[in-house]
C-alpha cells in the first residue's frame, strides 16, 4: 500500500483534539499518599529533574553510562567523557534493566534468566562503579518503587505478577496477580501516588494497579491503527505504509505527562504512542511516531518527549532497520522533530544525561549505544556487549526515583 500522507496526518491530529482541560497545566495543590515527598509544582511534575536539580550526595558519583548486555550476560560501563568502555563485569542471566533505587543510593542489575528459575539483582555502588554480591529474586524483568518508597516493584514478566518487596532487604512483602497482563514489563506511577499504569507487551492492553487497595483495577485495551510503517531496512524513514497486520498492540514503555493527567504509551506493533487519560482510564489519542516505538523520556525541562524507535516490529530484528528518534511537544502532542540513526539501527531504552545535552539509548539489535545530540539529533556510536538493553545514565537528577532506567522525580 503506498504511503498516503493525509491518512497519516489524520492519525497525528488526532493525538492533539484533547480537552484543554485535561491538556493544561494545573496549578491546585497534590494531596499525595502518606510517606510520599510532596509535589513540588503541580504542573511539571518533572520540575525536580532539570539539570540544576543533583542531589549533594550525588555529586561524588562517577559519572558513567551502565549498559546491561542481554545475550552476553556482562554489563558495559561507558565513561561518557570520552565516549570508550573503561569497565565490563559480568552479572546474572539475561540481563533486562539498570534501575536506580528509591534513595538514589544503588544500581540494580535486573537479570531475569529468561525461561530459566534463577533469576537475580546485582547491585552496583555508582560511587565505586564496581558490582555487589547478587540476590537471588523470582523473575525480575523490570524493577520500580513505590512512590512512598516502602517497596521495590519486581516486574515478575513471566509470572504476571508483580511482587512487592523489601527496598533494602528484596524479601517478599506481598504480590498483586495480573493474570490478563501477559508480558507486564514497564509502568509508571499517577502525580498522588495512589495508582500506576503497567503496560501487557503480549496482551495489547495496559493495566491499573490500585496502590493504596494493593489490586488489580482493571485492564484496557489499547486501539490498533488500521496502517503502519513497513518494517523495511532499506530506509529510516520509510515512505511506504501497510495495512496492519496485527490484531492488537504491543505495548512497551509508559510515561506519566507533565501535569500529570495523561500517560503516553510506546506501541511496537502501532507505530505511534497512545494517549491515555489516566483517571477515566480511556484512550484519547495517539501520535503516529516511526517504526516500532519503544523507549519515552522526559527531556531535562519537562517540554518534549523522546520516543525511542527501534526499527522492528519483531522482538529478535534485523541489524541496521529503520531506526529513529521522535521528538513529542508536550503540550501540543505534536511531533516537532524526527532523527534518524545514520545508516540505520535499533534505538531501544536508555535516558537523558544530567545536564540535557544527551539522549542515550542502546542499539538492541546493532550491539551498539547511540547518543542523540538533543539540540539537533546528531549521533555518536559506541560498540558494547551483545543485545544491549535498559541502560541508564548516571548520576540523574531528582529526589528519588521510582525505578525503570532512571524515572526520578
Amino acid at each position: 500500500m503506498k504511503f498516503n500522507p493525509k491518512h497519516c496526518l489524520l492519525m497525528a491530529s488526532v493525538a492533539v483534539l484533547i480537552p484543554a482541560a485535561i491538556a493544561g497545566a494545573s496549578s491546585a495543590a497534590v494531596s499525595t499518599v502518606a510517606g510520599m515527598p510532596p509535589v513540588v509544582d503541580a504542573g511539571n511534575l518533572y520540575s525536580e529533574t532539570r539539570f540544576d536539580q543533583l542531589a549533594p550526595e550525588l555529586r561524588n558519583d562517577l559519572q558513567r553510562v551502565y549498559v546491561p548486555n542481554l545475550r552476553s550476560n556482562d554489563v558495559s560501563v561507558i565513561d561518557p567523557q570520552t565516549l570508550k568502555v573503561v569497565d565490563r563485569f559480568k552479572v546474572g542471566r539475561s540481563p533486562q534493566h539498570i534501575v536506580p533505587s528509591w534513595d538514589l543510593r544503588t544500581l540494580w542489575v535486573a537479570n531475569n534468566a529468561e525461561r530459566g528459575h534463577d533469576g537475580s539483582l546485582t547491585p552496583i555502588d555508582p560511587r565505586t562503579g564496581k558490582p555487589g554480591k547478587a540476590v537471588a529474586v523470582d523473575d525480575p524483568y523490570n524493577l520500580y518503587f513505590s512512590p512512598d518508597g516502602r517497596s521495590a516493584i519486581v516486574v515478575a514478566e513471566a509470572k504476571r505478577r508483580l511482587d512487592f518487596r523489601d527496598p533494602k532487604t528484596l524479601a517478599l512483602q506481598y504480590s498483586i496477580q495480573v493474570p490478563n497482563c501477559g508480558g507486564i514489563n514497564h509502568g509508571d506511577f499517577s502525580m498522588d501516588g495512589r495508582y500506576a499504569i503497567f503496560t501487557c507487551e503480549f496482551a495489547g492492553t495496559v493495566a491499573k494497579i490500585d496502590l493504596v487497595n494493593k489490586s488489580l483495577l482493571g485492564y484496557l485495551k489499547l486501539t490498533v491503527p488500521k496502517t503502519r510503517f513497513k518494517d523495511s531496512v532499506q530506509s529510516p524513514n520509510p515512505l511506504e505504509t501497510e495495512i496492519c497486520t496485527v490484531s492488537k498492540g504491543m505495548p512497551q514503555d509508559i510515561r506519566i505527562s507533565p501535569n500529570g493527567k495523561l500517560f503516553y504509551v510506546a506501541d511496537m506493533a502501532s507505530d505511534g504512542v497512545h494517549i491515555i487519560d489516566g483517571e477515566s482510564f480511556k484512550e484519547i489519542g495517539f501520535v503516529v511516531t516511526g517504526v516500532a516505538p519503544h523507549g519515552l523520556y522526559p527531556s531535562r525541562d519537562g517540554k518534549l518527549l523522546f520516543v525511542a524507535n527501534r526499527g522492528s516490529h519483531a522482538i529478535h530484528g534485523k541489524r541496521k532497520g529503520p531506526g529513529s528518534v521522535t521528538v513529542i511537544d508536550f503540550a501540543s502532542n505534536k511531533v516537532v522533530a524526527n532523527w534518524p540513526v545514520p545508516g540505520g539501527g535499533s534505538p531501544d531504552m536508555g535516558n537523558v544525561s544530567n545536564d540535557g545535552k544527551w539522549l542515550w539509548l542502546s542499539g538492541r539489535f546493532d550491539d551498539a549505544v547511540y547518543r542523540f545530540d538533543t539540540t539537533n539529533g546528531r549521533v555518536d556510536q559506541i560498540k558494547v556487549g551483545q543485545e544491549p538493553h535498559g541502560l541508564t545514565v548516571w548520576p540523574q537528577p531528582g529526589r528519588y526515583s521510582l525505578g525503570h532506567t532512571g524515572n526520578l522525580r
